[in-house]
């Protein structure tokens, strides 16, 4: 089990505290079974995570369906209660604040769901949608002013206000998604939590959503923890990435940094599977053996040394701290050097002869063309 040192460095851009900061976070489901529902195990869906958000900064979460991404938005969207971790607020914990002091950081924190369908009502108008958390925190004191309000809002994502009365089945996906960001932005929140939000809309819609979102957060100074599976989207709006896999992080980078340089044999294997705009060029495809264990039971050690190409004996026994590889790349594997800390990992000749059978001095690295 990893201490709490192994989890303190986390990436900051800016020189001030961080507008979120998740510390340790875990989330497991109880399994139970009998006719005494006896406890006999949980799914460990997010297990020590750590990352931290800045002011107008978006942070990309990435990975395979059933990694915990989503898991972790709707705990610090307080729709899942942690099992135990911190999730600080500017500066202070959330987790076990109600009342009023919940209410406040709910109106500070705001989601766009993956679903355009599911997500808005279909026995309710536009107006009451977007208009019904504007009444609901006191910022519009009657009907008129809150349709106005949401007029306005309509407008900033490209929507007429004639919309108003319209109910969801009148309207696309795209349009939809729309709806779904303006009621999103209506009580001017810092943060906006963003899963999975383009995914169920086709090629064309989906850049003109991105770029919505990224004049929006200009515009209004927004925070986004961007969930999503297809890197290429996560590259085009995100300052920085966290790959996850498995309930934890595997690597935290600039975006930059991840696609240029990625160290986490994980992260290689997502990279190398990108489509290449130019068919005639090679890509070096890393295909990863056996399935994805069960969070139930994750493996001992690392939680990757199943199905890692470059795994070293120590990955089955000895769980991976989380390591600085470079000034602003953060890393959970054996095979990377903390530049840190130099007695952390295996022994570095146990590490050198690895990449020596890994890749022959005649050869070259391979690098990952993105």
């Amino acid at each position: 089990m990893n201490s709490q040192s192994d989890y303190e460095p986390i990436i900051r851009t800016g020189s001030q505290a961080p507008l979120l900061e998740v510390r340790r976070l875990k989330k497991f489901f109880p399994i139970h079974k009998g006719i005494l529902s006896r406890h006999v195990g949980d799914v460990r869906a997010v297990d020590n995570v750590s990352f931290a958000l800045e002011e107008g900064e978006t942070l990309g979460l990435v990975g395979e369906s059933g990694c915990g991404k989503t898991t972790v938005g709707r705990c610090i969207l307080r729709l899942l209660e942690p099992t135990s971790g911190e999730i600080l607020y500017k500066g202070e914990n959330i987790l076990g604040s109600s009342g009023e002091k919940l209410r406040e950081y709910r109106r500070q924190i705001q989601p766009i769901f993956q679903d355009p369908y599911s997500s808005l009502n279909p026995r309710k108008t536009v107006a009451d949608l977007v208009g019904e958390a504007l009444l609901v925190h006191g910022i519009c004191q009657s009907e008129e002013e809150r349709n106005e309000r949401v007029c306005e809002l309509l407008n900033k994502v490209g929507l007429s206000s004639t919309y108003l009365n319209r109910y969801p089945h009148e309207f696309s996906g795209g349009q939809r998604q729309r709806i779904g960001i303006a009621r999103a932005i209506a009580l001017n929140p810092s943060i906006i939590v963003c899963d999975e939000s383009v995914s169920a809309l086709d090629v064309s819609v989906q850049a003109q959503v991105l770029n919505l979102l990224i004049d929006l957060k200009e515009e209004m100074g927004l925070s986004y923890i961007f969930i999503a599976h297809d890197l290429s989207v996560v590259k085009h709006i995100s300052d920085k990435i966290g790959v996850m896999y498995l309930g934890q992080v595997a690597e935290l980078a600039p975006t930059q940094d991840v696609f240029q340089t990625p160290k986490h044999p994980y992260t290689k294997a997502l990279l190398s599977a990108l489509p290449r705009p130019n068919p005639r060029k090679k890509s070096n495809r890393i295909l990863l053996k056996g399935d994805v264990p069960t969070p139930i039971n994750p493996p001992p050690g690392c939680y990757f040394n199943t199905r890692c190409p470059e795994v070293l004996p120590i990955c089955s026994e000895i769980e991976p701290a989380m390591k600085w590889a470079s000034a602003r790349h953060l890393c959970k594997c054996h095979l990377v050097d903390d530049r840190r800390r130099s007695d952390s990992g295996p022994p570095q000749d146990m590490i050198d002869r690895r990449k020596e059978e890994l890749y022959p001095k005649s050869k070259p690295d391979a690098v990952i063309e993105v």
